[in-house]
């Protein structure tokens, strides 16, 4: 049976028109229900898998659905240089649905941090460094921005492993 039908209908739409997809993986299939469920869920493929399509597709599946609003999901990535390559991806992923994604981290300047803050994106890419500094920082209410966050993807796992 295939999960792919249990998607957004845009969702559905744009993985097949605008992605050009004939399908998706099994293991993609197989993790849809779960993450629909909101379900805590561990994504283990090869290396240029599709585990961040995975993960994501159904996320924004949700975010639609449910019509979550500003800053509802939040992908965190050790690895700043990671996160710039998919930033490209997920935004237009939110985009081909109506809904934006954002990056901030470290080499993110302090306009593009304000702005999330004055106009959250519905999903936000980010660090475990920069992510303590929406917690900490004087700068940021974080109890704002972080408030309505429902969803948390968090990508090279295995980097937190050892601490």
């Amino acid at each position: 049976m295939s999960h792919f039908d249990s998607l957004h209908p845009a969702i559905q739409h744009h993985i097949v028109n605008s992605l050009g997809w004939r399908s998706l993986r099994p293991f993609q299939e197989a993790v849809i229900p779960r993450i629909l469920a909101g379900e805590h869920i561990v994504v283990v493929a090869p290396t240029a898998g599709g585990k961040t399509e995975a993960a994501f597709l159904p996320v924004l599946s949700r975010l639609r659905s449910e019509n979550w609003q500003s800053f509802s999901a939040l992908y965190l990535c050790p690895i700043k240089a990671l996160l710039n390559n998919l930033e490209f991806r997920l935004t237009r992923y939110c985009s081909l649905v109506g809904r934006r994604a954002a990056l901030w981290h470290g080499d993110v300047g302090a306009g593009a941090r304000k702005r999330i803050q004055r106009e959250p994106p519905d999903c936000v890419l980010t660090t475990p460094e920069s992510l303590e500094v929406m917690l900490v920082s004087r700068n940021v209410d974080s109890r704002n921005l972080l408030g309505n966050v429902r969803a948390v993807i968090v990508d090279e796992i295995h980097a937190f492993a050892g601490d």
